[in-house]
């Protein structure tokens, strides 16, 4: 007998068929605990992906060629989901699954979508730049509290206030105030950099400098031998986190010069991200609860896999043509590169590949959430400066050797996103 033709053997009745048809749409997350299990997630996952980026450029690698790896596997998380979650259970008028809802005439929706994620990947584009000049810490809390103050107040009145204003408001506050104490921390962090710079080149003049690298590579080259040098091993291996020396050879490193660059670049960029990603979380709302009532009679509204399809498919759309035209004329001082040097470029890939990943199931699970809690609480996921913040001091080592002031204003910072991430969960409503 043929594997295959089992199923046939089985017959199910009508009521049977009904319980296994709705269990399967459980899969839908329709409670607010399974919202705040998705949130969790997206913010881990969301967190994650810049500190590997961040990582890449720290080593050198082109920019372009990374944020082109982490485009496609982007896209890829939403097919996943799309013909995962979209096609669970039965179709039918009320609710199709994703692929019905493709040929229906639900454009208006459409369009939102495609916005939503051409405001998000020029969003991501700025702030990959953003986290060379600022630092990846300061950047997602900056980016993230604008974020909040703007996008969580749209979608407040955009879901009908089913969220409780007397919880999420003052949550709001507190991401206020942290993208306040994050520009104090920049500016901090700044000036303890430039001290280090100044009194490691006023040592050099003493003959110091020369002692200072000689020791260096004497013990660097005994740990890693010779030949791993001349293969170009990551020098900032040799000099201790936090250090002038430290800060010098990452500068030789990195693929992003930012040595001798206003900061108020880096802000400039933080603060266009910010607004960038304050857009999108509404017009994906749109798309998916047709709160201005543009779609037909009769048409239903789209699910959040076919909407976040659409949105994933105009993200990729919009970074292939950035990146592709930054190859070639690249911005603030990036290297410029080619198709064939991108495409043969393996170094660091599989990192920019596991971020796309890692990006495109955060955003979908941070819409999953949304809808069933509302998309002003799921908007508590901005608070991946928490996750950043942890991967930029292990792996980079920001904020090492800083003064009192930076830690004091630091640990100020990550308190009140602490404080506002309980506070928006709490907010949570149900949709109905």
């Amino acid at each position: 007998m043929d594997f295959w033709s089992i199923p046939n053997l089985i017959t199910v009745s009508p009521e049977i068929e009904k319980v296994l048809s709705s269990g399967l749409k459980m899969y839908v997350v329709e409670s607010k605990g399974g919202a705040i299990v998705c949130m969790l997630l997206s913010l881990f996952f969301l967190g994650t992906w810049p500190a590997l980026l961040t990582l890449l450029e720290r080593r050198g690698r082109f920019p372009q060629h990374t944020y082109l790896d982490y485009t496609f596997t982007n896209l890829l998380a939403a097919v996943i989901i799309a013909f995962t979650f979209g096609e669970i259970g039965t179709s039918s008028m009320g609710k199709p699954n994703f692929l019905s809802q493709l040929s229906q005439d639900n454009w208006p929706s459409v369009l939102f979508a495609m916005a939503g994620g051409v405001v998000l990947s020029i969003g991501n584009l700025t702030t990959q730049y953003a986290w060379a000049f600022v630092g990846l810490s300061v950047t997602e809390v900056v980016s993230s509290s604008i974020t909040v103050v703007i996008g969580t107040t749209l979608n407040y009145f955009l879901d009908d206030k089913i969220n409780k204003a007397e919880i999420l408001f003052p949550g709001v506050g507190c991401f206020l105030i942290a993208v306040c104490l994050g520009s104090a921390v920049h500016a901090s962090n700044a000036a303890d950099n430039k001290s280090k710079l100044d009194s490691y080149s006023n040592d050099s003049k003493d003959g110091i400098r020369a002692n200072n690298i000689t020791d260096s590579k004497q013990a660097y080259t005994k740990r890693v031998g010779v030949n791993d040098t001349e293969k170009g091993v990551a020098s900032t291996e040799k000099a201790k986190f936090g250090t002038a020396l430290f800060l010098i050879d990452l500068e030789k490193r990195r693929a992003i010069k930012i040595f001798g660059k206003s900061a108020i670049i880096g802000l400039a960029l933080t603060f266009f991200a910010g607004v960038c990603f304050s857009l999108f979380s509404p017009a994906f709302n749109l798309a998916t609860n047709d709160q201005w009532h543009t779609l037909k009679d009769g048409v239903p509204h789209l699910s959040v896999y076919t909407a976040f399809f659409y949105f994933s498919v105009s993200c990729f759309v919009v970074a292939m043509i950035l990146n592709l035209v930054f190859l070639y004329r690249p911005v603030l001082n990036a290297p410029k590169s080619s198709l064939k040097a991108y495409l043969n470029d393996w170094n660091g890939r599989g990192w920019a590949l596991l971020a796309g990943l890692l990006c495109g199931f955060g955003n979908g699970l941070q819409f999953m959430g949304g809808q069933a809690a509302g998309y002003a609480a799921a908007d508590a996921v901005q608070a991946l400066p928490l996750v950043s913040t942890f991967w930029g001091i292990i792996l980079f080592g920001e904020y090492r050797r800083s003064s009192r002031k930076t830690y004091t204003l630091l640990v100020g910072m990550l308190f009140m996103f602490v404080a506002a991430v309980g506070i928006l969960m709490a907010s949570s409503g149900h949709r109905k």
